[in-house]
C-alpha cells in the first residue's frame, strides 16, 4: 500500500465554480522526494491541503473520490488524527505561528496531543539545534525574517514526527540564500527517509534532489515522471513552467544537433557533462 493515495478525487470549494482538483490519481511511496510543480492557480496548494486533511475536513465543499494517508482516509480523519502523519508547511508561515517564542511554538504541537513533557523538551531541543534557532529561543515568531520564519514553521510541523512533510512554496518570500537553506534541509530530511511532497517554482534548486516531479494544470495531473524526462518536455514551456538554465542549454543544444548524454539539471552537472565531451 502507498504512504499516499489520491483514487478519482475531485474537489471543489463552496461557493466556486469550477472544480479544483479534477480526478486525481496519484500514488506515492513512503521515502519518495515529488516536487509539484505548475501555473498559479493549477491545484498545487489544494492537493497539499488533501494530503493533512485540511480538505475537506476545514474547507468545504463538493468532494468525489477518497485520499488514503498511509492507510487512513481523509474523509473519516480529523485534521489532529493526520497531524502526525502528514506535517504540513504553509507558503506564508506567519499563518501557522501561534505561541510568545520560538521554544513554545516548537512544544506547542506535541503538547496539544499529549505528548509527556520528557518527549517535548527532547524534540524542542533536537530541533533547536537541527534548524540552528538556538540564537532565536526566546523571540517572538513575528519579530523574526521570513527565513527565520520559515524555519521556525518547519520545526514546529517536525515536532510532531510526521512521516510526511508537505511544503507548500516554502522559498516562496525567501532571498536566493535562504531559500538554498530551506531546501537543502527539506533534501536532508529526506535522506533521512521521511518522504516530502514539495511544491515549488525555483525547479533549479530542487530538481536535483527530487526523485519525481509532478506537473500540474487546470487541477489535473498532466504529467509524472523522473525529474530529467519530465523537464525536457515541451509541455512545461506550454503550461508556463520555468526549467533549469541548464536544462534549457541542454535542449537548444538538441535542437542544434548536439546531443549530450545526460540531462543536466545544475550549472555543475552541465559543466561536468561538457568536461566529459571534450575529454572523448
Amino acid at each position: 500500500m502507498p504512504l499516499i493515495e489520491f483514487a478519482d478525487f475531485s474537489f471543489k470549494y463552496l461557493g466556486a465554480e469550477t472544480l479544483a482538483l479534477r480526478k486525481i490519481n496519484l500514488r506515492i511511496e513512503e521515502g519518495e522526494y515529488v516536487v509539484l510543480t505548475g501555473p498559479s492557480g493549477c491545484g498545487k496548494t489544494t492537493l497539499c491541503r488533501a494530503i493533512n486533511g485540511l480538505v475537506p475536513q476545514f474547507h468545504r465543499g463538493y468532494i468525489a473520490g477518497n485520499v488514503i494517508i498511509d492507510g487512513k482516509s481523509t474523509r473519516d480523519c480529523s485534521v489532529a488524527e493526520l497531524a502526525t502523519i502528514a506535517g504540513l508547511v504553509f507558503q506564508q508561515p506567519e499563518n501557522q505561528l501561534v505561541t510568545l517564542n520560538v521554544e513554545r511554538e516548537i512544544a506547542f504541537g506535541p503538547e496539544n496531543l499529549g505528548v509527556e513533557p520528557n518527549e517535548v523538551r527532547r524534540r524542542v531541543e533536537e530541533l533547536i539545534e537541527m534548524l540552528d534557532l538556538e540564537h532565536l529561543r526566546e523571540k517572538h515568531p513575528h519579530e523574526m525574517s521570513g527565513g527565520e520564519q520559515q524555519r521556525v514553521a518547519m520545526a514546529a510541523t517536525l515536532a510532531l514526527k510526521p512521516k510526511i512533510l508537505v511544503a507548500d512554496e516554502p522559498t516562496s518570500n525567501l532571498d536566493p540564500q535562504s531559500a538554498a537553506t530551506i531546501l537543502d534541509l527539506i533534501a536532508e530530511l529526506n535522506h533521512r527517509d521521511m518522504t516530502v511532497v514539495l511544491v515549488e517554482h525555483r525547479l533549479d534548486l530542487v530538481s536535483k534532489d527530487a526523485s519525481r516531479v509532478i506537473l500540474m494544470d487546470k487541477g489535473s495531473i498532466v504529467a509524472d515522471g523522473e525529474p530529467r524526462e519530465i523537464l525536457t518536455m515541451d509541455l512545461c514551456q506550454e503550461i508556463g513552467v520555468g526549467i533549469p538554465k541548464a536544462t534549457q542549454l541542454y535542449k537548444r543544444l538538441k535542437d542544434r544537433g548536439i546531443v549530450l548524454n545526460k540531462v543536466p539539471l545544475t550549472g555543475a552537472e552541465l559543466a561536468t557533462i561538457v568536461q566529459e565531451v571534450k575529454n572523448g
